[in-house]
């Protein structure tokens, strides 16, 4: 029968780590971990020396209080922590899993759910296992006590983010998927987690932005309501070409792009009469933004490039002349 019990409990403790975790060798070192201390426990049985060593660990005890707390009560605390934590993380999974096929559910509600959901359950096993052995919860007001000092002190940032994380997550101000722009960081939200988001950029290099940056500055969300971008591409001309025709130009090549819209209409406007030349301002609309912003641009510019070129349209460079007055040499614009 211990046999059996064992061989079961094994079975059991498997399959829960390899349904909760990524298969590695972290996990395939809990496995062969719980597989040996199950087995000496059956060898202690089987011998008869499993009861006078759980008397010695008994034994050996402190008093907290009105609380008594031995060796044999932590080992199993530790145990009832793990089992309940594993089965915890198992339950997350499950819901996490069921939530992401949830049709009417949006991106950022999902992880939130996901999160909150795993964070409960963590703390119900946590309180469940310290109820199985015994300990009275009362006795945590003490630990809350100095674990509220300890944020306040070392950990008050650590708690900012993980506070942070969830306003970000109910709020729905960033969402996976979104493009958004730190400063002068641009990338495309790809997780959310509890004290950090990963922000990828064009480059490949995955930033982990801390929930706090989020929430205390400034940041440019290229998808928040409306998918619809701007840009704005200036062109300068020679005075000896025609404007109107090179503004006729600009127009094609912004049409002829497949990923300028046609609704808002491409715009073009004369801005100025610069120095070295007449300065022209092609506007388009793009609605996927996470495609690339530079991308398009060079398009355009290529093939405004080439129309200038065909139809012998110039475009200026800065403009010097040179005097030369009693040996002196005179730099004029």
């Amino acid at each position: 029968m211990p046999l059996l019990t064992s061989l079961a409990s094994i079975r059991i403790a498997v399959y829960f780590l390899r349904k909760t975790f990524q298969p590695g060798p972290a996990v395939k070192a809990w496995e062969n971990l719980i597989a040996t201390s199950i087995w000496i426990l059956v060898a202690l049985h089987l011998l008869g020396w499993l009861g006078a060593v759980l008397e010695g660990l008994d034994g050996m005890a402190v008093q907290m209080g009105d609380n008594r707390v031995s060796i044999l009560t932590v080992g199993k605390l530790i145990l009832a922590v793990a089992l309940l934590w594993v089965l915890a993380l198992w339950l997350a999974r499950l819901i996490e899993s069921r939530i992401g096929q949830a049709e009417y559910v949006n991106a950022s509600m999902k992880v939130a759910l996901v999160k909150l959901s795993k964070f409960v359950l963590l703390v119900v096993a946590f309180l469940l296992a310290l109820n199985m052995v015994g300990i009275d919860l009362t006795a945590l007001a003490v630990f809350g006590g100095a674990v509220g000092v300890g944020l306040g002190f070392g950990l008050q940032r650590i708690a900012s983010n993980f506070i942070s994380g969830f306003i970000v997550l109910f709020d729905r101000s960033i969402r996976p998927g979104d493009v958004i722009t730190i400063g002068d960081k641009f990338g495309w939200v790809q997780e959310l987690h509890a004290r950090y988001v990963v922000v990828k950029d064009r480059d490949g290099v995955e930033r982990l932005i801390p929930n706090e940056t989020l929430i205390t500055n400034e940041v440019i969300n290229w998808s928040y309501s409306d998918r619809n971008v701007r840009l704005k591409i200036p062109v300068s001309i020679s005075y000896d070409n025609d404007p109107e025709q090179a503004l006729a130009l600009l127009m094609e090549a912004a049409r002829a792009n497949p990923r300028v819209l046609a609704d808002p209409v491409p715009a073009t406007r004369l801005m100025a009469f610069g120095d070295n030349g007449i300065e022209l301002e092609l506007r388009i609309w793009i609605q996927d933004p996470e495609a690339g912003l530079a991308n398009v641009r060079s398009d355009i510019n290529l093939a405004i490039w080439r129309s200038f070129k065909a139809a012998g349209i110039a475009i200026p460079y800065p403009q010097r002349d040179v005097h030369i007055r009693g040996g002196l040499v005179m730099l004029k614009t």
